[in-house]
């Protein structure tokens, strides 16, 4: 395992909607931490000291030194260090067992189905080498879908599952990239108005400006 300073988390990522995550959680908690850069450009997720903490080589992950027992701890994922940190400090993640349902099925919402298609609709409409209009009309209309259900739940809410949350962390970063996704905002007025709200955060500013 990585060795980190006593009572700083290193965070392993890149500035990649994933990426920027757990930056702003840390931001949000107030924990200090140190950026370790992974440039996935270059293939350094490939590296076996990346690998020991991520076996997945995917970013981020993080080295929390004062992990449970007092020893330290590596995490992997993003919906799994949000929950950690958040069971960690008691922030942005409810006790309560009703709230907490609520976080975790708009956060595995994301992580499981607005993440993954948003990022395959950026790969086929910027990224391909290969323009393939099926792929670009299948996962554009997917992320536009997507953005209705979230726009949906928004209606009426200020935030996704009741007070802003690890949810509303996980969902922003890729929100923010709405115009690379063939998305109009204009179109989802709820979604407008939250994204304009979660990203004016400070701690959210500072966490995409970290990496």
């Amino acid at each position: 395992m990585a060795q980190t300073t006593a009572g700083v988390i290193d965070v392993h990522t890149w500035s990649t909607p994933n990426g920027w995550k757990i930056p702003i959680m840390l931001e949000e908690c107030g924990l200090p931490y140190r950026v370790v850069p992974v440039n996935i450009g270059k293939g350094e997720q490939m590296a076996p000291d990346f690998l020991a903490i991520s076996p997945n080589n995917k970013i981020p992950a993080i080295v929390d030194p004062d992990g449970p027992g007092g020893g330290p701890i590596s995490v992997f994922e993003s919906g799994a260090i949000l929950q950690y940190l958040g069971r960690k400090t008691g922030c942005l993640y409810p006790t309560e067992e009703r709230a907490r349902v609520a976080v975790d099925e708009w956060l595995f919402w994301q992580v499981g189905g607005f993440g993954p298609m948003l990022g395959q609709a950026h790969h086929f409409r910027i990224y391909a080498k290969e323009k393939i209009p099926y792929a670009v009309d299948r996962y554009t209309e997917e992320t536009k879908r997507l953005y209705g259900v979230l726009d949906r739940r928004l209606q009426g809410r200020e935030y996704l599952a009741g007070d802003y949350s690890i949810a509303d962390i996980a969902t922003l970063t890729w929100a923010k990239f709405y115009d690379k996704q063939g998305v109009d905002l204009a179109t989802y007025a709820n979604v407008a108005r939250w994204l304009e709200s979660v990203l004016n955060r400070p701690a959210v500013q500072r966490g995409l400006a970290a990496v």
